[in-house]
């Protein structure tokens, strides 16, 4: 075998070598794609509303909690401005007094 036959089977031997790296590389990448999209199917929208009820259950004291923080600041915002509208009646009321209107 001379010299040139010899790197010409070198080269062979790689390429084989490449093209089975290539086909493992598209069976590992066709075996992520199949389990990515069975990983992500949709469910039927009974599973979904079982699934929200749960976490809903689960949350109901934080959501209760949330709820009467809520309330609470919502008062204190009709408050102030329960106010403000009887501040700006006034000032109203004393500039047509100014203006003699």
């Amino acid at each position: 075998m001379t010299e040139e036959q010899g790197k010409n089977a070198a080269i062979n031997a790689i390429a084989v070598n490449n093209g089975v790296l290539v086909w493992i590389g598209v069976g590992v990448g066709a075996a992520l794609g199949v389990a990515f999209a069975l990983s992500r199917r949709k469910r039927d929208r009974w599973a979904t509303a079982r699934h929200v009820s749960r976490q809903v259950v689960n949350r109901t004291g934080d959501l209760a909690a949330a709820s009467k923080d809520i309330v609470d600041r919502l008062k204190i915002i009709y408050a102030e401005s329960c106010k403000v509208v009887e501040e700006a009646g006034e000032l109203w009321s004393r500039g047509r007094k100014l203006t003699g209107v």
